[in-house]
């Protein structure tokens, strides 16, 4: 095994702003200048990047990856790991394990890859989140008591984020979970090479030592009822998750060996399920199934397994001998078969690639038809043939049946909550429904998120809790329902980080004014569309960024051959100067970032740098309109689109 960059396909410079063969001219209406456009003058216009925007959880990555190249200066006696960690966590409290796992929109939607590639956010995320436990990270306690009482039922990804979110504010919270340890889908649904069990814990504790109640083994309608609930807390948040998986809509799916991925993975992750019995057939496509795969490849198979240690045994709650130690183990035959073609998965490209490297037959465009069961009615192979896809439907193309004999077949199709005793909050289809601020309709008081609204990324129940943190504390504070802006992320707060730094704006005295821009009582020209708006690459000036390699994580590759017994971590975290120069790839997007070249190349020297006694991030540069002609350069040359030009008096 040895450590290779995890992806070392070269990327050539793609941003021109003319292209070979483009003689034809293009309109100029918008330049030409005349009559009163003369009076349009620079206005400094902040609005959310793409990159926060994609993100679930709301993260301001532009704002922590300035911290981490060093342009917003951490306050004295506070490093930038931690200064960066600081404003990570005000939306995701768990950047060491988002930063393994998360498949990263925010980096799909990068508007650096307008210019060569987008810049490696989850890896900062990685090691920032990774320097966070190891020189002892802690949240502060509130500072005062709200004296409200919530209940998170669920602690999982988005019942451990409202309950951060919740305790933040001061209000106390009691987390209610059936597991006998916390974490959810992040410790029962993802195998700990890819989420090590003492980052998750260390991610955990941090909230708990918060002052977070926990009662473990405790089911919410059956070991207490929902009445008592309702009439002990003052709210209530259900993050209860999906841990029902589905069968395969196929007939003979009833056999005993055939059993959910979810099961499956929950078997493996509590330390009961240690071998499997022969070729194993997963059914799926995305991530769940590829962890399902790998995890099979890496218990191997032993030639012969008493009654009691088959896996759909175990996968019952049956306990296991130590067949890993007690049998030579060979590698497991797994086949992992998508009705989409391989390009089109769901799953990871990356992971892709990976469990191919380890051994597992992936088959794209194959649907299965019935499980074949023998005599014994355990299922002995899956009927499938290929298909076509119109949408989301399979079209089966008839002469293509074939039959894969099997020992085990494992559905990693999707996943449903388990309401059993909670009959009243289903929405028939397995699920509870919620509106936009979190909350269950027709049920006041009452809050949900997670996979139990719709099944998505940790990410994404991550911000959930978020969400309806904001939900709940609304409610308790009595205030009137209010709607959640378009972009609905973490802000940057230019009036706060002035307040902060004692260059907060001096109280309006209500007298007339003509303008701003000589006034103490407001921020000169500043306008803040962060919650309606997100920067697109075209009203940024991408020239002035030079082609600057992406810096990749190095990963354990592991072979076919190595991969049985391998629980190892794949993934290497960068070093700090590796980080630092990668932040320093962010084009900041929608913001200042101090380049000066609208004070270089103004011709009038209208625009200067504001005094240092005055200056923030986001308050940088200043416009004196006695001079400004309304020559757009400034504009033009903006590399971060943070200058707009409208009327400027």
């Amino acid at each position: 095994m040895e450590a290779k960059p995890a992806d070392t396909e070269p990327t050539a410079l793609t941003f021109r702003r003319y292209r070979d063969g483009n003689d034809k001219p293009r309109s100029w209406r918008e330049q030409i200048f005349k009559a009163g456009w003369s009076h349009k003058c620079p206005t400094y216009v902040h609005r959310t990047s793409p990159c926060q925007f994609a993100c679930p959880s709301g993260h301001d990555i532009r704002g922590w990856l300035a911290m981490a190249r060093g342009q917003d200066r951490p306050p004295e006696g506070t490093t930038w790991q931690e200064f960066a960690f600081r404003r990570m966590t005000d939306a995701n409290p768990f950047p060491a394990i988002m930063g393994r796992v998360c498949p990263a929109p925010c980096e799909n939607r990068c508007n650096r890859a307008a210019v060569e590639e987008h810049v490696a956010i989850n890896a900062v995320e990685h090691f920032i989140g990774e320097w966070a436990l190891a020189n002892g990270m802690a949240f502060a306690k509130p500072a005062a008591e709200s004296g409200r009482r919530v209940a998170v039922v669920g602690g999982g990804p988005a019942g451990l984020s409202v309950a951060y979110h919740l305790r933040r504010r001061g209000h106390a919270v009691t987390i209610f979970d059936d597991h006998d340890q916390l974490g959810g889908m992040m410790r029962f649904g993802i195998p700990g090479y890819r989420t090590p069990r003492e980052v998750l814990d260390g991610e955990i504790r941090r909230i708990l030592d918060m002052g977070v109640e926990v009662r473990l083994n405790t089911r919410v309608g059956r070991d207490v009822p929902l009445a008592e609930i309702e009439a002990g807390f003052d709210a209530i948040f259900w993050g209860i998750g999906t841990h029902a998986g589905r069968p395969l809509p196929v007939p003979g799916s009833d056999a005993p060996n055939c059993i959910t991925g979810v099961a499956f993975l929950r078997a493996f992750n509590e330390g009961r399920l240690q071998a499997l019995s022969g070729r194993v057939v997963v059914v799926g496509g995305g991530d769940t199934s590829i962890d399902v795969a790998s995890v099979a490849r890496r218990l191997g198979r032993v030639g012969s397994l008493t009654e009691k240690d088959l896996p759909e045994n175990v996968v019952l709650g049956h306990t296991a001998h130590d067949v890993a130690s007690a049998a030579r183990r060979e590698g497991a035959e797994v086949i992992l078969t998508s009705l989409f073609p391989v390009e089109g998965m769901t799953a990871a490209e990356h992971e892709v690639t990976d469990a191919r490297r380890e051994g597992v037959d992936i088959r794209g465009g194959v649907m299965p038809l019935e499980v074949l069961k023998g005599p014994d009615g355990r299922a002995r192979a899956l009927r499938m043939c290929r298909c076509e896809m119109k949408g989301e439907t399979p079209i089966p193309i008839e002469g293509t049946e074939f039959e894969v004999e099997c020992a085990l077949v494992v559905s990693a199709i999707g996943q449903k909550g388990d309401l059993g005793e909670l009959a009243e909050l289903d929405n028939g289809r397995g699920f509870i429904n919620a509106d936009k601020a979190m909350r269950v309709p027709g049920r006041p008081g009452h809050f949900v998120g997670g996979d139990i609204v719709r099944p998505h990324l940790l990410t994404t129940a991550i911000g959930h809790g978020r969400i309806a943190a904001d939900s709940i504390d609304a409610y308790l504070a009595g205030m009137e329902e209010q709607r959640r802006p378009r972009v609905d992320v973490v802000p940057f707060d230019l009036l706060a980080r002035l307040d902060a730094a004692g260059k907060a704006p001096a109280a309006y005295t209500h007298e007339p004014a003509r303008g701003t821009w000589a006034a103490g009582f407001a921020v000169h020209n500043y306008e803040d569309r962060g919650p309606h708006e997100v920067i697109h690459h075209r009203d940024q000036f991408l020239g002035h960024f030079t082609h600057s390699e992406r810096h990749r994580r190095r990963q354990v590759v592991i072979e076919a051959d190595q991969v049985l017994g391998n629980f190892q971590e794949r993934l290497i975290p960068l070093t700090e100067a590796e980080v630092i120069a990668e932040a320093k790839r962010c084009m900041s997007c929608g913001m200042c970032f101090e380049c000066d070249n609208c004070v270089v190349y103004c011709p009038q020297r209208a625009v200067s740098r504001t005094p240092k006694a005055e200056r923030a991030v986001g308050r940088y540069v200043k416009t004196d309109y006695t001079r400004c002609i309304g020559c757009h350069i400034c504009r033009d040359v903006c590399p971060t689109g943070f200058i707009q030009m409208g009327l400027g008096e």
